[in-house]
């Protein structure tokens, strides 16, 4: 009974965290084709780059993220040394890259119900 439940608890979970999954990788890619240039701790980097560190940045936090959204806070949000928000810079005007890719989570769900 016990292996039935295990077995049960863990396919739920896998079938839960795809759509997180797919999410993540969206965010991933829209931040790389995205054309912006990202300001992280006083210095520019362009897309590639923010996606990298990105990348980087979530395998260390991989444990804490539940929910896309912890994904944003935690990994996309700021700096986790010196608490410095992350800026997307599109079209030469900044926006905190919290509410610039909570925002792209938002139109990816309404496309993606």
């Amino acid at each position: 009974m016990k292996k039935i439940l295990f077995t049960t608890l863990f396919l739920i979970g896998s079938v839960a965290a795809a759509p997180m999954a797919d999410e993540i990788a969206h965010l991933l890619d829209f931040v790389e084709t995205s054309g912006c240039r990202f300001e992280r701790n006083g210095s520019q980097y362009d897309a590639r780059e923010a996606r990298t560190h990105i990348e980087r940045k979530y395998d260390y936090v991989r444990k804490r993220v539940r929910r896309t959204e912890d994904f944003i806070r935690y990994a996309a949000s700021e700096s986790s040394m010196s608490g410095r928000k992350y800026h997307a810079i599109c079209d030469g005007k900044p926006i905190a890259s919290q509410e610039w890719l909570t925002e792209e989570l938002r139109r990816y769900r309404r496309r993606h119900p």
